[in-house]
């Protein structure tokens, strides 16, 4: 399974999956994927002014939470390695024609954000495609881009915790999935892998005991029975 973690071939799944992803998601989340990233972003109170960072962007889903309370003194920086999601992210900016947008194409822990300039992080169903030591080089970079006393909200997709719920769950990611992949894009192969992932994921429970090592305060959170679950904290 090492090789689903490598970064270029991280790359190239959300390349190949890009024209058709926003459907996807909503779909293989029962159309919660947008409740999830507003409840995300509503984690932390992103006031005026602020400098945000949209970790894994994909196609800017959560810039509509993000710039909710932006003003002119505020930005918003989304990094993606995918050059297919950040095409899409570059379309979906001209929505957003009064917003300070600035967009990176760049790996997460390779990137040219200033160290200690960003307010809040944010990041929306990437989590999942990390192992455990990328998810400690996630929280080091986290650490690195905030200013002290900066917030941080992340959250994906995971599998719940309740008996009766994750059979089901598991079902319909393994072979539900697949199915509508080949509907939409020709290739089952291609979104089996989110069924991968998320049964490797689990839940963001590995993710809390990482980023309680790190420098933060940090808390666990759960939703709609686990089926999605995610992290908010504060730097020191």
């Amino acid at each position: 399974m090492k090789e689903i973690y490598e970064p270029k071939f991280v790359e190239r799944l959300f390349d190949n999956m890009s024209s058709s992803y926003t459907k996807m998601n909503y779909i293989t989340s029962f159309g919660f994927s947008e409740r999830w990233r507003r409840q995300c972003v509503e984690e932390i109170d992103i006031e005026e002014g602020k400098v945000v960072v949209d970790l894994m962007t994909g196609m800017g889903e959560c810039w509509k939470h993000i710039l909710k309370n932006s003003d002119s003194n505020s930005q918003l920086i989304g990094l993606d390695f995918s050059s297919g999601m950040i095409n899409r992210a570059e379309r979906r900016k001209v929505k957003f024609s009064d917003a300070n947008i600035a967009l990176l194409k760049e790996n997460v822990f390779d990137n040219s954000i200033e160290s200690g300039s960003a307010d809040c992080v944010i990041s929306g169903f990437g989590l999942k495609t990390f192992n455990d030591e990328q998810l400690v080089q996630l929280a080091n970079e986290i650490d690195r881009i905030l200013k002290p006393n900066g917030k941080f909200s992340l959250i994906d997709v995971s599998v719940p915790k309740f008996r009766i719920l994750k059979p089901f769950y598991m079902f319909y990611l393994k072979n539900i999935i697949p199915i509508l992949g080949k509907v939409f894009l020709g290739s089952p192969e291609t979104y089996k892998m989110l069924g991968i992932y998320t049964q490797e994921f689990g839940n963001s429970k590995n993710v809390y005991g990482i980023f309680k090592k790190a420098n933060f305060e940090v808390e666990y959170i759960e939703y709609f029975f686990g089926c999605a679950s995610g992290i908010k904290g504060v730097k020191k």
